[in-house]
């Protein structure tokens, strides 16, 4: 039987403030206590590194994948389950969202917000039905959330859409929620055109 599989999107620094590495830690201990594995960047370092010790500590199964290119430049765990080396982001991208059942970003920086929206967006356009999740610790997200809102209330994406987004402040929320999603049901036309549709614009002389 396959394994329930977590792909965790996440940063490669610690952050300022100590409770993302407890954060980082707890989510790699709640997946594998709940007998899930994990799937994430391959690094050994940063919150990346925390969540894989974890989860390996917790007796998960850990894949990390990573290019080549940042495996001398980046501490690479040698600890893990499985190492997966690509040539390419995309590649790695590509394995990383192929493996998972379910996405759950972390706090990082732009490489962990470019990954969970992407998997957001394909999740918008069908290309999965995979539920795509966000840990909210101590607020770091709020900035975002508040965007993605304004997104909304501007006419830019539909509420149904704003909605997928699974967001926890706790593990263990996160990840039974996550694994509960049901998709919501989908539109016959793309979003874009769903959202253009449903708005009253104004005719052009």
């Amino acid at each position: 039987m396959a394994r329930f599989t977590v792909t965790v999107f996440c940063g490669s620094s610690p952050g300022f403030d100590p409770v993302y590495l407890d954060a980082a830690h707890a989510v790699g201990t709640a997946i594998g206590r709940a007998g899930m594995a994990l799937v994430y960047g391959g690094g050994h370092v940063g919150l990346m590194g925390a969540v894989a010790d974890a989860a390996l500590a917790a007796g998960a199964h850990v894949t990390g994948v990573i290019p080549r290119a940042l495996q001398a430049r980046e501490e690479v765990n040698d600890d893990l389950s499985e190492l997966i080396l690509v040539d390419t982001m995309h590649e790695r991208k590509m394995i990383m969202a192929e493996r998972g059942d379910v996405f759950l970003a972390l706090p990082g920086g732009p490489g962990t917000l470019e990954e969970l929206t992407e998997q957001w967006t394909w999740a918008q356009l069908g290309i999965h039905e995979k539920p795509v999740g966000l840990l909210n610790v101590a607020g770091y997200f709020d900035p975002l959330l508040a965007f993605v809102a304004n997104m909304r209330d501007r006419g830019f994406t539909h509420p149904r859409y704003t909605d997928m987004l699974v967001v926890a402040t706790e593990p263990g929320e996160a990840l039974a929620r996550l694994r509960d999603y049901v998709p919501p049901a989908r539109a016959e036309v793309s979003p874009g055109a769903e959202m253009t549709a449903s708005i009253d614009l104004p005719v052009r002389p």
